[in-house]
């Protein structure tokens, strides 16, 4: 078990890793870490969230340990970090992945800044106005979620619409306020189009072999472990070739970075309601 990686395991063997890690690494932030990195190279496929075989409709997986996409990636690390039996990791998964723990498309964090990281406010803590001080930007988001679950996901709710400002660190500051970040911070990357920001990708911050920053996530091909620099200098690269090309690609602005909190208190899930039968017609 211990020399393979998390993505070659059985769901069984996991479980024994997930027991094995949390006695073998007692400290949260380091166990995240070691977690994270036991997924190096785990193959990337986007669109991984899914609610099957709860919701008949999706047929998209609860869980996935062969392939990740940059949340899924996340959300397996924490919860995995936070567990100690297989059995605790599925419940944790879906505490993180779900307002209440409520699983359903209508309750699935969707939006990153506005879902994701609200909802998470018992794990991480945005400090990125913190980090960034004088420095932080800023962008305005608007979220229609009705109209994203009606086109996305052809199910009807009634949500108002809610508008946000969001900070976040410009990346030409990031190396300023690298030495702030600690292992097991969540990192939020911000990209720009037409006028529009959000929140494009996720991932983990770990610290290298002499304590320098590293950016842990999963995108195409695989996950992998980069320095920001590496990260923002491919970044740079893919929009050269865009502007070669023509194309009007995304470009980055930026991290937003959200602190692992330390005294983390696990709020209970609330019940999952049973469907109520409808008539038939």
């Amino acid at each position: 078990m211990l020399h393979k990686q998390l993505y070659q395991m059985t769901p069984r063997e996991a479980g024994r890793y997930i027991g094995y890690i949390h006695q073998a690494e007692p400290d949260l932030r380091h166990r995240i870490a070691a977690i994270g990195r036991k997924n190096i190279g785990q193959p990337y496929t986007l669109n991984l969230l899914g609610e099957f075989p709860y919701e008949i409709h999706d047929s998209l997986p609860m869980f996935s340990l062969d392939h990740s996409d940059c949340v899924v990636f996340a959300e397996h690390t924490y919860a995995m970090a936070l567990s100690q039996s297989w059995e605790e990791f599925f419940w944790m998964l879906q505490r993180i992945r779900y307002r209440d723990g409520v699983i359903g498309v209508k309750t699935r964090n969707h939006y990153t800044e506005l879902d994701w990281n609200v909802q998470n406010r018992w794990l991480v803590t945005d400090v990125s106005a913190q980090l960034a001080g004088a420095n932080a930007a800023t962008y305005d988001m608007t979220v229609d979620r009705a109209r994203f679950l009606k086109t996305r996901h052809h199910t009807d709710a009634s949500i108002p619409v809610e508008t946000s400002r969001q900070s976040y660190v410009p990346k030409e500051r990031v190396v300023e306020v690298a030495s702030q970040l600690q292992e097991g911070d969540f990192v939020n990357v911000i990209s720009t189009k037409n006028g529009e920001y959000w929140a494009s990708h996720v991932g983990l911050v770990v610290l290298g072999p002499n304590g320098e920053r590293h950016f842990l996530h999963s995108s195409e091909p695989q996950v992998r472990e980069e320095t920001f620099a590496s990260f923002m200098a491919r970044a740079a690269e893919r929009e050269a070739r865009n502007a070669r090309e023509g194309k009007n690609g995304q470009k980055l602005a930026g991290f937003k970075f959200l602190r692992l909190n330390d005294d983390i208190v696990v709020p209970p899930m609330a019940p999952q309601p049973r469907p109520v039968a409808t008539p038939a017609a």
